[in-house]
């Protein structure tokens, strides 16, 4: 086993790992920006470090300073999380060069899914199925238009280094090709350094339909079941669920059969994700990406397999082969997560600031993955999620009621969040039905808007309100709460600042 594991992150997925970490009997390094001093997953760690100033590009983003941390922990292993440089073929050589493990996959899988032209043609490889579009790169309007008219319109014009959203825009009609087309090469170079770009053909309402695969160094590739991530808003996920109400399990089967001749395809070691776009209409699938790390989502499928993914990526890092096979991986009941995020339910405008009041949401079969406390500042700098509600039930109905009583009684007050937004959604007829889809917020959303200022009349967040009136009058600095001042006393015990 390791010894001791930095884990290059921060927030809740550093408290995930930190966790698994402890469990283990190993020890854990945290890292922080300046930003994140008073961080939650900086207290919980075994040692902390400072690695610069707040911006990601001078901190988190700079795996020269977090090598340097790490030679001066003495650790053997890196955990990189999720986002960040979890996918960086940099980061992942330079960690090997320096003797310390990576906890994920080989630079050759980062490298062979990281671009999306080759993963799909490596896919094709793999008798993947894969959405009509160009072969290759496009590089002029007039070979754009030529691909168009041959697969038809509405289709999607997707920077090859894409990501998160970014360098992808959506054509219906023939004059809006133009300036789709330089529009997504300009973002391609100024977000990714790259403005090489591809044509697929637009799959109307799809569903997101994801498969966790796990492979280990002794040729074991298997599938732990899919995901449904389908409510999105800004082509970001937020609510997750698995099984997916829409996947018929001869489809199911076949999907989990296609993932992980994907993952054998590149020989893929350590936790990754097949993602595909799902027609709910005729069930058909294709792949659109593949994901070589720890997803936001996972949680959703541990507790429907009850597989520590965390753990188990750390015993294959070691050289250890998968502790199950695929024989001995089943479904049981439903889960459902929540993504709680610091920004306006309306306008999805970040809202950083001081959390004033904070109760997490208790009881059985309920998780909650969070760094949020009453006094901690919300910075400016980073993705605004704060935490994850997850829920399990018997039966998918008593999993959105288990987590509608689970937002109902979390309460967060002094920003703004989106947990009025969760509860509104969840009551939607189309999500208690499963026929929703990526496009449901944004085609649903004049019904949504008027249900969350009713969500706000609800008793318990006035019931929030008042306690938090009553606390800032008891006390001029919120931050001055006792909480706060126990966390700062027992974290300054618990770890190393430099």
């Amino acid at each position: 086993m390791f010894k001791k594991i930095l884990i290059a992150n921060r927030g809740e997925i550093a408290i995930r790992i930190t966790r698994a970490c402890r469990e283990l009997g190993v020890g854990s390094v945290a890292v922080f920006s300046d930003a994140d001093r008073d961080s939650l997953h900086v207290f919980l760690a075994d040692q902390a470090f400072n690695i610069g100033p707040a911006p990601s590009r001078e901190s988190y983003l700079n795996y020269r300073r977090i090598l340097e941390v790490a030679v001066e922990a003495g650790v053997d292993a890196i955990h990189p999380g999720y986002g960040f440089l979890s996918e960086n073929t940099t980061f992942a050589r330079a960690c090997k060069e320096a003797g310390i493990t990576f906890i994920g996959p080989t630079v050759a899988n980062i490298e062979a899914m990281g671009d999306k032209l080759s993963a799909k043609a490596l896919m094709k490889k793999a008798k993947v199925p894969t959405v009509p579009g160009s072969d290759g790169g496009v590089e002029t309007v007039e070979e754009a238009t030529r691909v168009a008219s041959e697969i038809g319109y509405p289709i999607i014009i997707k920077a090859s280094a894409g990501g998160g959203g970014k360098g992808m825009r959506v054509v219906r009609e023939a004059d809006e090709l133009e300036s789709a087309f330089r529009a997504c090469r300009s973002e391609g170079q100024n977000y990714f350094a790259d403005p090489t770009v591809y044509i697929e053909k637009f799959i109307n309402d799809p569903k997101h339909i994801e498969i966790q695969v796990f492979g280990d160094t002794h040729g074991n590739v298997v599938h732990l079941f899919e995901r449904e991530c389908s409510v999105q808003r800004r082509h970001q996920k937020i609510i997750e669920e698995a099984p997916s109400p829409s996947v018929p399990e001869h489809v199911r089967t076949k999907m989990g059969e296609a993932a992980v001749r994907a993952a054998k395809q590149i020989d893929y070691i350590g936790a990754g994700t097949i993602e595909f776009i799902f027609d709910n209409k005729t069930k058909e699938y294709y792949f659109m990406e593949m994901n070589t790390r720890l997803q936001v989502e996972h949680p959703i499928t541990e507790l429907t397999t009850g597989v520590d993914l965390v753990k188990e990526q750390i015993f294959v890092a070691l050289g250890r082969p998968l502790s199950f096979s695929q024989t001995d991986l089943v479904q049981n009941g439903h889960a459902i997560e929540c993504r709680i995020c610091a920004e306006d339910p309306i306008t999805y405008k970040p809202s950083p600031g001081v959390i004033r009041a904070c109760r997490h949401p208790q009881g059985p079969f309920l998780r909650v993955d969070s760094y949020a406390y009453p006094g901690y500042e919300v910075p400016i700098f980073y993705d605004p999620m704060i935490a994850k509600v997850i829920t399990w039930g018997e039966t998918r109905e008593e999993a959105i009621n288990r987590m509608q009583r689970a937002l109902t009684e979390f309460i967060l007050t002094g920003i703004k969040t989106n947990i009025v937004l969760h509860k509104t959604i969840l009551d939607h007829p189309k999500f208690r039905d499963g026929s929703y889809t990526t496009q449901f917020i944004e085609k649903n959303f004049e019904v949504i808007e008027p249900l969350l200022f009713k969500q706000i009349e609800d008793p318990l967040f006035l019931v929030a309100a008042a306690i938090t009136a009553y606390q800032d009058r008891k006390s001029k600095d919120v931050r001055q709460l006792n909480m706060v001042s126990n966390w700062k006393r027992i974290g300054r015990k618990l770890t190393l600042r430099t």
